[in-house]
């Protein structure tokens, strides 16, 4: 048996004991949190290990923001855990309730669905909310992070696996695999019998692998190629604002925006206020043609790969296009599925581009940035799931449940 292979086998076992915990879950996740902010100066020190190697290593500025930890991250660790704590418990509640003519009575109730495996890249609070919402929902968890946040994801786990055996229950609920190597996430994409579901979080780079290489049951999430159609009756002021705090203020996250598709009417007013706006950070635009005769020769040329790109950066395609049905097109073709926003003063307009527009949210004059399980009101995410099966959307302890019939009979036989 090999060291993963054990890791599931006790997973196993503690998510047995988990599924009957009830109240003790809760009390257990209240004394992670407690456990998260008591060990802020270990957890902080491991991670400035991680920032040091990361910097030798010439991680980017945006990643190594996703990496980097502050007393205010993990005090945000540590309210997010306590809001899940605080939510109600999906397990067992009767989702449906039936009678049937045969006496038959059936109900349709919410239970954990086992072992979740976790593989994700440098972003350690992962560490804590996937803990913390597989916990919820009565799941054990098999956390398998970048080795770029290896020592700051051991000090949070081992700050939340001493919290679990204080309050009686198995440690074995969250573990961490130590070993950051490509062996162990491909291992881990094929730990049939021991992982009931595996969810990868991160670049498209990994989540592609994942999903074209796991035998083990995926749910695909992240990746965020998101737009902003402006439309012709936008007000270009909010448009502008929309965009910077889509793109800007954290740009290596999934949810923000990578296309802007403008207009052709309200193009020539827009483009310079946006491009304005966007100048106060430094953002680099990569236009069309069209885009180019309005803002000039200083931006660069689009090309094929920029409308497909996840730049994850400071960097922001842009196209003009002659109607709301091409932008649609536009997206239909590039998007990711993930957040897409239209900025318009039309009702008729935001109702069709809502209908139309096939992602996990859709936005009317609204920053993608709320794409995101706390400010959803689930307290935190596992992730942010791309596609249409099982879960869509930021997904939260309820989303980490699967269903079972209980069928309660006085004696009747078919």
């Amino acid at each position: 048996m090999t060291a993963l292979q054990e890791m599931g086998r006790r997973a196993k076992a503690a998510a047995r004991e988990l599924a009957a915990a009830g109240e003790l879950r809760e009390k257990a996740l209240f004394a992670m949190a407690g456990a998260v902010e008591d060990s802020e100066q270990e957890i902080l020190s491991a991670n400035r290990l991680d920032l040091e190697q990361a910097e030798r290593d010439g991680m980017s500025a945006p990643l190594m923001d996703r990496l980097a930890l502050s007393p205010d991250r993990v005090r945000g660790m540590a309210d997010g855990i306590r809001s899940v704590a605080a939510q109600a418990d999906p397990v067992g509640q009767v989702v449906s309730g039936f009678l049937r003519p045969n006496g038959l009575k059936i109900e349709k109730v919410r239970v954990p669905i086992g072992v979740i495996g976790m593989i994700y890249e440098a972003r350690p609070n992962v560490t804590a909310d996937a803990a913390a919402l597989c916990l919820k929902a009565g799941n054990a968890v098999i956390l398998r992070g970048g080795k770029e946040a290896l020592r700051s994801n051991q000090a949070l786990a081992g700050a939340m696996r001493g919290a679990l055996e204080a309050c009686g229950l198995n440690p074995d609920c969250v573990q961490l695999v130590g070993d950051t190597s490509r062996d162990s996430a491909v291992e881990m994409m094929r730990l049939t019998g021991y992982l009931d579901v595996l969810i990868p979080r991160g670049g498209q780079g990994l989540i592609r692998s994942v999903v074209e290489n796991s035998r083990v049951p995926v749910i695909q999430t992240g990746a965020g190629n998101c737009h902003v159609y402006v439309d012709d009756s936008a007000d270009v002021g909010m448009a502008a604002e929309i965009i910077f705090n889509a793109k800007t203020s954290r740009p290596s996250v999934c949810n923000a925006i990578e296309t802007i598709l403008v207009h052709r009417d309200i193009a020539q007013r827009a483009l310079p206020a946006i491009q304005k706006r966007l100048d106060e950070k430094h953002v680099e635009l990569r236009g069309c043609e069209r885009t180019r005769a309005i803002l000039g020769d200083g931006i660069v040329p689009a090309t094929e790969d920029d409308w497909a790109a996840e730049y994850l950066d400071y960097i922001l395609a842009v196209r003009v296009v002659d109607s709301m049905d091409e932008a649609i097109r536009h997206i239909a073709r590039y998007s990711t599925g993930h957040s897409e926003v239209i900025v318009t003063d039309s009702y008729e307009n935001a109702r069709r581009f809502t209908a139309a527009v096939d992602a996990a949210a859709v936005y009317v004059n609204a920053s993608t940035r709320f794409t995101d399980g706390g400010e959803f009101g689930l307290g935190a995410e596992i992730g942010i799931s791309t596609q249409k099966l099982h879960a869509r959307g930021p997904m939260g302890a309820f989303e980490l449940t699967s269903f079972k019939f209980i069928v309660t009979g006085s004696g009747q036989i078919r």
